[in-house]
């Protein structure tokens, strides 16, 4: 079964383009299920033949003993059906012991946003007469702008910006390439940024990068990451300040100013439809909540 999960792994990297981090959930949860059948099996290995429909089902039942969320458990059901199937369209196995199995019905979450005026508030907090207040104010400013997820900003090079037709190009999952419209504020910003940066005539160990950190390099996920919720924290008291809430946020107001939610879900680098339109769920319950405030007989 080792070897079978680090060709999937392969698969996953190579012919699929998966993102690091799925690729990572992925293998990390088919290592917990080789672990806990070898334990079963007082083995130190086992084959994927030797997995069957009961034994999954055995398996989910001890992660929901243990008090794993549904959310988590239908993330390891996930993870089973995509290798299982894998193994046997490779001839690793015959016949996929996942088919038929049910996935823990979740509630969705509703994602986390902030108003417009919070979201004004957040984008005059860094001080952009200094080559990092430039920055983060850039930073802020493309987030709510284009709504890229903070892999798609990271990974962002000079050339992907083209500022005569107001565009940025991303490379979101699976290396799917989108060209997003840049607002002016977000250029400015930019142009901003790119200026004190050149002034400054530091030496760059990446030249292409859009965003470097103070010693030259390209600015890490974890960086902008702790950007983002520094700045969100002064403007609200919520528990989540990812950069996902200015991606939220792109999303809510959009619609709410109404956006077609076909458009959003393309902005936004969806597969599919319905994981935009928890997006319309939002909006719907931001409304319900003004409607009890303000009618007099709500």
């Amino acid at each position: 079964m080792k070897a079978s999960i680090q060709l999937f792994h392969e698969y996953l990297t190579v012919e699929r383009n998966a993102s690091r981090h799925t690729v990572t959930a992925y293998v990390r949860d088919l290592e917990h299920f080789h672990a806990w059948l070898c334990l079963v099996a007082e083995s130190d290995e086992v084959t994927p033949d030797g997995v069957d429909r009961s034994s999954i089902r055995q398996y989910l039942g001890v992660l929901a003993e243990e008090g794993l969320t549904r959310r988590s458990i239908s993330r390891k059901v996930s993870s089973l059906r995509a290798f299982f199937l894998f193994a046997d369209r490779r001839g690793l196995r015959e016949g996929n012991p996942t088919t038929g199995l049910h996935t823990p019905k979740i509630d969705r979450r509703l994602p986390a946003f902030i108003d417009e005026a919070s979201v004004g508030a957040v984008l005059a907090l860094p001080d952009i007469h200094t080559e990092k207040g430039a920055r983060d104010a850039a930073i802020l400013e493309l987030f709510y702008s284009t709504g890229m997820r903070l892999g798609e900003l990271t990974a962002l090079n000079l050339r992907d910006i083209n500022p005569g037709a107001l565009t940025i190009r991303v490379l979101g999952k699976r290396r799917k390439e989108r060209i997003l419209p840049l607002g002016r504020h977000a250029l400015e910003a930019i142009d901003r940024y790119l200026a004190l940066r050149r002034a400054s005539g530091r030496h760059s160990d990446d030249s292409e990068a859009l965003f470097l950190n103070i010693r030259g390099g390209r600015l890490s996920s974890r960086s902008v990451y702790s950007i983002v919720n520094k700045h969100i924290k002064v403007v609200s008291d919520q528990a989540q300040c990812s950069p996902h809430v200015l991606r939220h946020s792109f999303a809510t107001h959009l619609l709410d100013r109404g956006a077609d939610l076909q458009a959003v879900r393309e902005l936004l680098g969806h597969e599919s439809l319905s994981t935009t339109q928890i997006y319309a769920h939002v909006t719907t319950e931001h409304l319900k909540r003004e409607y009890a405030k303000a009618h007099p007989r709500a």
